[in-house]
Parts: C-alpha cells; structure tokens; sequence
C-alpha cells in the first residue's frame, strides 16, 4: 500500500492545482439576480480529497470501491481524512470533481515528448458483447468495434507515450471508430515531435504526409501484400520496441483498473478512467526502454 507520506504529497499537489483552479473558475461564473438565496455550503469532502482518494483507490490492490471506502479509508485512513461522508455521497461527488480531474490530468500529470513516441489503441468493454443490445447503461455513446482479441462492445482508448512510459496524450472514441482517426486531430499530436511508432493499424499515406508537414515522422510495420521499403535499422530496432506500450496498457487495465463492466453511469465512468491515468502517473517506476 501507499505510504502516509506518499498520500500527503498527492494530497497537497492536488489541492494546490484545485487551489487555482477555483479562482480561475469563480471569476468566470455567471451570476443571476432572480431574488432566490442559494446556500453555499461546503461539504465535508473537497474536491482536492475526493480526487485523491480515487487515485488511492486507482494505485492500490483494492477492486471494489466501496469496500475501499468503507472498510479501508474510513478506519485506517481517519487521521488523514477525519470529516468522511456516507458511500452514497461520495459516488455522487465523484461527479462535481470531473472537471478539475480531467484539466488535472491534462495540465499537470502528462509527460514530456522525447522525439521517441509510441501510438496504441486498446479496448475498454462496457459489457459482454452477447450482451450488446441487453446493454442500456452507455446505450447510445458505446459502439461495437474489433480489436487484435475479436469483437468488443465499448470504447477505445488512444494512447501516446515516450520511451519513459509517460503519457503524452490520450482520447476516448467510440469502439468502432479507426484508430488513424485520432491522428487527424491536430490537438493530438500537437504536443509530438519527431518519431512515431505505430502498428500495422496506422499505415496511411495521407496520414503520413499530413503528419510529417506537422514535424512527425509515422513508422509502421508493413502489410505481406505491400511493397518492401527501405527502413533505417534503428526503426526496424525501435518497432520491436513497441510493445512498450502494450506494457502500459496493461497495467492500466490490470493495476489501475481502468476498464471493468460494472458502470451505472458515464460520469463514474469517466472519473474511474481519468483517476486510474492520474493514478499511472504516480507511480515511481514506469516501463521504460532505458535509452
């Protein structure tokens, strides 16, 4: 488990960044004068606690929620978190803190581009995919699409990260949509500069014109019905490095417990996904390839 002094220094890098984030938001608020007084009173769990409770959860071994929070937060956690509300109420703040974690997770936990870059998707499942049209939780923003594994109900995932594990940027998609879609994006691959490596998924050679104008050079494998090119060792070498980030997402799935079928709305959904990055980003010793 996380250490006392490894939870206070979450806690106080979070709450910082909460901190300015607050005023930043209440001088952009709109006011109405309807003559209705609104009570303003402060709940017992901030924002700044809420968040890093869910990265505990996310870097821990636990993977029921609320036996974290019943069973491990609220006995052994009291001193650092003496004003705990009902289970109930924490899933429902989980909501209010969206935002904040996801302007957190971009701003602050992100990782610097090296000119070493490596591009993945990788599934996230709502359910089975038997049971597609029994599914009404994400009814209407899940799709059915194909991976490497076969067919899956759910979303996709697009990573990039560098040769030290860290995320450079990611996007949430439907499941059926293409993983060069992303990469059209300029916001996505605004923060990349020279290599990356991708699978046999992003071969395109519109793709590839558009990014190297951009300064990103696209290296993937080739297809057995394409022409042989000529390819520089060190990217022949670096392809094979790739499963790098296949490393990542496994331990985002596995570790942090980004993906699991039991999400009763998509707001939970998206503050159990944006922890468990926020989660990644914490910790000490990440796949790298030691270049």
């Amino acid at each position: 488990m996380i250490s006392i002094d490894k939870i206070t220094d979450i806690f106080c890098f979070i709450d910082e960044f909460h901190q300015e984030f607050e005023q930043a938001q209440n001088g952009h608020l709109l006011q109405t004068d309807c003559g209705i007084k609104r009570r303003n009173k402060k709940c017992k769990l901030s924002n700044s606690e809420v968040m890093t409770l869910m990265v505990l959860f996310h870097s821990g071994n636990f993977r029921n929620l609320k036996h974290f929070y019943l069973f491990y937060v609220k006995p052994h956690l009291k001193s650092e978190f003496p004003e705990t509300v009902s289970y109930n109420r924490f899933v429902e703040l989980q909501q209010k803190a969206v935002v904040p974690m996801a302007l957190f997770l971009k701003m602050c936990c992100l990782g610097k581009c090296t000119g070493i870059s490596f591009i993945d998707s990788t599934p996230l499942r709502s359910c089975h995919i038997k049971r597609e049209k029994q599914h009404k939780t994400f009814k209407g923003m899940a799709a059915k699409g194909q991976c490497s594994i076969g067919w899956f109900f759910g979303f996709k995932l697009h990573l990039i990260i560098n040769d030290k594990g860290e995320i450079l940027d990611f996007m949430l998609t439907q499941g059926n949509v293409d993983d060069r879609e992303p990469l059209k994006s300029d916001n996505f691959h605004k923060k990349i500069m020279g290599k990356l490596y991708g699978d046999k998924g992003y071969i395109s050679k519109d793709l590839f014109e558009k990014l190297f104008v951009d300064g990103v050079h696209l290296v993937t494998k080739i297809r057995k019905n394409m022409k042989n090119s000529l390819m520089h060792t060190y990217d022949k070498v670096m392809l094979k490095k790739r499963a790098i980030i296949e490393t990542v997402n496994d331990e985002l799935k596995n570790m942090c417990q980004i993906e699991h079928t039991r999400h009763r709305s998509f707001d939970n959904f998206l503050s159990n996904l944006l922890s468990g990055l926020i989660a990644y980003s914490f910790f000490p010793k990440k796949p790298s390839l030691n270049l």
